[in-house]
């Protein structure tokens, strides 16, 4: 007998648990379809040719590979084998792999559609991802992503209305976020400042980790990849400036640096338009460890819980240009819909009334009141009430607690005498008020409460 279990990083939804979560798309899908970003869909598997090499070093580890359909060894490199090393090997035996972002296959997207779509073109998508990740709180191994990005346009416009995208979507979800921004360009003029242009990927790798290792740690980390001392020190403080005004002195004779604080003063100048609720700061230490990105960053902490990132995003354009589509530039921004939804469970953020599918559940106290349920179930449903028939005649406590235990604001009762009188009685669960009523009042009543 096979022991029930999950892959670790994965999980089960119960009902309650999928309706909350169709309740948080749904908000941000209000937000980006209020925004004018229509939606796609992208295949759960992509060719490992298209999700290698755009992820950094340390993403490229994390991709889920797919083995070859049929006798997948007949094809696999044999020296690879006997050496074994696995990262040669996956190349022969692994050609498709589990998308680790919507982000990259978007761009493979734009590509393949692009006599079909117009530019800018701005799109949402709400799909699954995967990462072989050490699963721990917050973080799994299969999660869904919620992104909208903008094609074919530079315009800084589209950053400000994705930072005002974030504020409005968490403010409508009852989330206190803190939205932290910087530009891959301040990063690269720290690196120019320091004399270090050449170890810029090992400079933003090691920034990455300042919140996990601490500075002396990014420190040691930056010296072992060949980064010198005196450096490392001077990075470091440089990433501590919070002021656009004081770093763009520091930065003032490196082309990157000054370019990248242009760009964000500008954001910053949109802002105050959008009457944004949530806070937006300027932190120089955001490095973001993806590759692909090209100018602005973005990530979303929760002031509220120690989750981590909740949302993050950026500028890439040159993106598409993997794909043999140069000079369409991209930026895009992504909800961490796991992380958010455990936030919103620890903070009780989710509505009351969004616990049960089942407004109403009728109770039969005898064999010839079934059939009267029925008939009454399906003029409750055809007026637009959801609406159950407990399928057996048992004591009242039983069926109750099934009230209960699905969360039923209302029960009706119905017996012979109910039977008779084409009536019901109609208990409000919540504050035990019970009452016999026709069943054209008891259709309203239940209306009034449940919009109420």
């Amino acid at each position: 007998m096979t022991k029930p279990s999950l892959p670790k990083g994965t999980r089960d939804f119960l009902p309650h648990e999928v309706i909350k979560r169709k309740y948080m798309f749904g908000i941000l899908e209000q937000v980006f379809l209020r925004h004018g970003f229509a939606p796609i869909e992208t295949p759960s598997l992509e060719l490992m040719q298209t999700l290698t090499g755009k992820y950094g070093e340390e993403g490229d580890r994390l991709l889920f590979k797919i083995l070859n359909s049929g006798n997948f060894l007949e094809e696999a490199d044999t020296q690879a084998l006997e050496n074994k090393d696995s990262a040669k090997l996956a190349g022969s035996i692994a050609k498709r792999g589990l998308r680790y972002d919507l982000t990259v296959p978007f761009a493979r997207f734009v590509v393949m559609n692009r006599d079909k779509i117009s530019f800018p073109f701005k799109r949402y998508q709400i799909q699954q991802v995967w990462r072989a990740d050490r699963p721990q709180k917050g973080r799994y191994q299969e999660f869904y992503q919620c992104d909208c990005d903008v094609v074919g346009s530079k315009s800084l416009l589209y950053e400000a209305d994705l930072l005002s995208i974030f504020s409005e979507a968490f403010e409508l979800l009852g989330l206190e976020v803190a939205i932290h921004i910087n530009h891959r360009g301040i990063l690269a003029g720290i690196a120019e400042a320091a004399g270090i242009a050449d170890h810029f990927t090992d400079m933003t790798v090691c920034i990455d980790k300042l919140d996990k290792i601490g500075e002396e740690g990014v420190k040691n980390e930056m010296i072992k990849r060949g980064i010198p001392s005196t450096a490392a020190d001077q990075i470091l403080q440089n990433i501590k400036i919070t002021s656009i005004d004081e770093l763009a002195i520091k930065l003032s004779d490196t082309p990157s640096g000054k370019s990248g604080i242009e760009d964000l003063t500008k954001i910053f100048s949109y802002l105050p338009s959008y009457n944004l609720r949530q806070e937006v700061i300027f932190t120089p230490a955001l490095a973001r460890g993806l590759s692909y990105y090209t100018g602005f960053i973005v990530e979303v902490l929760s002031k509220q819980t120690t989750m981590g990132s909740i949302g993050g995003g950026g500028r890439y354009d040159n993106l598409t240009g993997a794909f043999g589509m140069p000079d369409v530039p991209g930026v895009g921004i992504s909800f961490g819909a796991e992380r958010i939804f455990d936030v919103m469970e620890t903070l009780d953020k989710f509505p009351k009334n969004i616990g049960s599918q089942v407004s109403a559940l009728i109770i039969c106290l005898d064999e010839e009141s079934m059939a009267t349920g029925l008939k009454l179930t399906q003029y409750l449903r055809t007026a637009g009430i959801s609406s159950d028939q407990y399928p057996e005649v048992v004591k009242m406590n039983k069926s109750m607690k099934y009230a209960n235990d699905l969360k039923i604001p209302f029960v009706i009762i119905i017996g012979e005498e109910e039977r008779k009188n084409n009536s019901a009685a109609l208990k409000n669960m919540v504050s035990g008020h019970q009452e016999k009523l026709e069943w054209p009042v008891l259709l309203e009543k239940i209306k009034s409460e449940t919009n109420g």
